[in-house]
């Protein structure tokens, strides 16, 4: 008899086959296996911890609850994973923002406008343009600096990872990213990306 195989050995691949089937094992060993990453992207994004927490639980259980989801053919677990933890950590600052906006907006005037039928038009308008300005931001920047903003922000990796997969020494990556974000800040200071 073969001893049976522990969730933490098997790749992403197989954990995430053995999640669609609801295997709670495997979801423990897949958070245990990137919940650092997710954690740091969350954080990276939301700025607080309390925040990143809340995030990352929201992203773990949405992975839980649409295993089925996920298509190996267009892409890794991890990926996916981080798109997930990326996508709810936007969604988490627009509600902020959403809520600070309306503490401040008078209610009679809220009553006297009526929201439009089509609601889903404006968050979505937001979502295209904030991606929009964004990629505006990142075409600024040279290679270096994009690909290493992009491998840390869209991709989750640690400062570290990145160092690896470029090839290049820590302080280097560290310095694209610096850089890359102190060019982004001014040019949308400067309105560079309207």
């Amino acid at each position: 008899m073969t001893p049976p195989v522990d969730p933490a050995d098997l790749p992403d691949g197989a954990l995430m086959a053995r999640v669609r089937r609801m295997d709670a094992e495997a979801f423990e060993a897949l958070y245990d296996r990137h919940v650092g990453s997710a954690y740091a992207l969350a954080y990276r994004i939301v700025g607080s911890r309390q925040a990143a927490d809340d995030v990352c639980q929201e992203a773990f259980l949405a992975v839980w609850r649409s295993a089925s989801r996920f298509d190996a053919d267009r892409g890794e677990v991890r990926s996916w994973l981080l798109t997930v933890v990326r996508n709810r950590a936007i969604d988490h600052l627009r509600r902020v923002s959403r809520d600070k906006e309306h503490e401040v907006h008078d209610e009679a005037l809220a009553e006297r406008h009526a929201a439009p039928a089509d609601e889903g038009t404006e968050p979505e308008a937001m979502r295209r343009t904030s991606a929009a300005e964004t990629r505006s931001l990142l075409d600024e920047l040279n290679g270096d600096q994009r690909r290493a903003i992009e491998l840390a922000f869209y991709s989750g990796y640690s400062h570290t990872e990145i160092a690896e997969l470029l090839d290049v020494p820590l302080g280097t990556v560290k310095a694209r990213v610096n850089r890359g974000l102190a060019r982004m800040r001014s040019a949308l200071a400067a309105g560079g990306a309207s």
